[in-house]
């Protein structure tokens, strides 16, 4: 596969009709006098005082060309994007199993960029993210024009990641494998992504159960058509070592609930709440067990 001639074609992505004006808004943003950035919780970036109101009325009106906002949240000055995921929740779960310093580091299905953002503390060498979706580059290339990262986004998806330019350190691949016909495949690939001694960073929907099985729906899960494979733990698992993965250690199990993810003015369709049985919230609107994630680390020798 040529990734130099993929990413190539897919740059024309930010001329489609619906892409443009974000880019062009975004070009269009006097160069931001930044005070201070704070890569915490929020990411959050202060102005100079002399960055006039005006200025912050022209972010306000780029950011909300961008709808919906997923990932986050971020504050620019006195504007906050309160997004429809409150990301500190998982990062905070996720950030004590890894050390970044130093290290080559990839971000599958990076969404707005907000998880390498905060990897920035850590001082890795290099962070890559992965999406194919040319929105969130767009709001990734907002963001960082407040940060001034030397991140970089490729709009490319994990089926891309193994015949990337250079291996990888720490791969993370957060909610993504559920979205996969083929999570064996997937995870075959992200193995072979990996430099020996590399580590794999994964969260995906899972069910309860000891068996080695998983759950296929029928048609949709919480209203997602591309939900294909919820496994067990035990599944998820036997999927890693089927993949060449030699340890698999869990480090977490957590329901998703309303503090988690939820509606905001910042998303222009449905969040979890209407993806639940309003009658009882411990099943999926279709009749499923809630969404439940499991964390886990796989390490590749």
């Amino acid at each position: 596969m040529d990734i130099k001639a993929l990413r190539e074609e897919r740059q024309k992505w930010l001329t489609w009709k619906n892409i443009a004006p974000i880019k062009a808004a975004i070009d269009a943003i006097d160069t931001p006098k930044v005070k201070n950035i704070n890569l915490a919780n929020a990411i959050e970036i202060e102005l100079e005082e002399s960055y006039s109101q005006e200025n912050l009325k022209s972010i306000e009106a780029c950011a909300r060309l961008m709808l919906p906002w997923r990932k986050g949240p971020f504050k620019i000055d006195s504007l906050f994007i309160d997004t429809e995921w409150q990301s500190f929740i998982k990062y905070t779960i996720i950030e004590p199993h890894f050390n970044l310093e130093n290290r080559v580091v990839g971000d599958i299905g990076c969404n707005n960029g907000y998880y390498m953002f905060r990897m920035l503390t850590q001082k890795p060498k290099k962070i890559v993210g992965f999406d194919p979706s040319p929105l969130t580059f767009m709001q990734f290339e907002f963001i960082n024009k407040f940060v001034k990262s030397d991140i970089v986004f490729e709009l490319l998806g994990i089926e891309h990641v193994e015949f990337y330019e250079h291996k990888f350190d720490t791969l993370f691949c957060l909610g993504v494998l559920y979205h996969r016909s083929d999570p064996v495949g997937s995870l075959k690939s992200l193995f072979k992504s990996l430099n020996r001694g590399g580590e794999l960073i994964l969260d995906t929907f899972m069910i309860d159960g000891k068996e080695d099985i998983c759950l296929t729906p029928k048609e949709r899960y919480s209203k997602i058509p591309n939900i294909y494979f919820i496994p067990t733990i035990n599944a998820l698992k036997n999927w890693c070592y089927r993949a060449g993965f030699k340890e698999v250690e869990v480090l977490a199990i957590k329901k998703t609930d309303l503090e988690e993810q939820r509606k905001t003015e910042w998303i222009n369709s449905q969040s979890l709440n209407d993806f639940l049985d309003p009658n009882n919230p411990e099943l999926t609107i279709e009749g499923y067990p809630a969404p439940k994630r499991v964390y886990i680390k796989a390490i590749k020798e």
